[in-house]
C-alpha cells in the first residue's frame, strides 16, 4: 500500500522486481522493529505464573493474629523491647537509647519477651508452664 500510495520513476520498465524489491525490504525492516520491541503474550496465557503478594493463606494470617496477641499480652517494658529490636529492626543500642535503658537490659528484656511469647504460641496442654514462666518474667520486667 504505501509504495502503491507514493508515485515512483521507474528506470526500467520493470515494474514485477521493483515491487517485489520493495516488499522484502518493507518485510526486513518490520522484522527488525518487531525484534527492538518487547513480545507481548496474551495474560491468560501467563496467568498461571503471577503471583498475588497481597494475598496470605490462612493459617499464616491465623499465626500472625495469634503472634500479635502474643505480644501484646506482655509486659509493657518486655513489650516495648520486642518490637523495638524485632518489629522495627533496631540495633540493641538504638533500642537502648530510644527506651533510655542501657544495652544490656534490653537483651535481658527481649530474652524474656521471647521467652514468653514462644510460651504463648506453643500448644495449650503447656499452659501450666507458661503461667509460671509469665509470673516469673512479669516479677523480673518490673525490677
Amino acid at each position: 500500500m504505501r509504495v502503491i500510495a507514493r508515485p515512483r520513476l521507474l528506470r526500467n520498465e520493470d515494474d514485477l522486481g521493483y515491487l517485489l524489491r520493495a516488499l522484502r525490504n518493507t518485510f526486513l525492516t518490520g522484522r527488525r522493529t518487531a525484534r527492538r520491541r518487547p513480545a507481548y503474550e496474551p495474560l491468560d496465557v501467563r496467568l498461571e505464573l503471577i503471583e498475588d503478594n497481597g494475598a496470605r493463606m490462612a493459617e499464616a494470617a491465623l499465626l500472625a493474629h495469634e503472634l500479635y496477641a502474643a505480644i501484646a499480652a506482655l509486659p509493657p517494658k518486655c513489650r516495648d523491647a520486642l518490637v523495638a529490636v524485632d518489629v522495627i529492626g533496631l540495633s540493641y543500642r538504638e533500642a537502648g537509647r530510644a527506651l533510655r535503658v542501657r544495652t544490656e537490659t534490653i537483651t535481658s528484656r527481649l530474652y524474656r519477651a521471647r521467652i514468653l511469647v514462644a510460651a504463648e504460641l506453643r500448644e495449650p496442654e503447656q499452659s501450666l508452664a507458661r503461667d509460671q514462666v509469665d509470673q516469673r518474667a512479669t516479677v523480673q520486667a518490673g525490677r
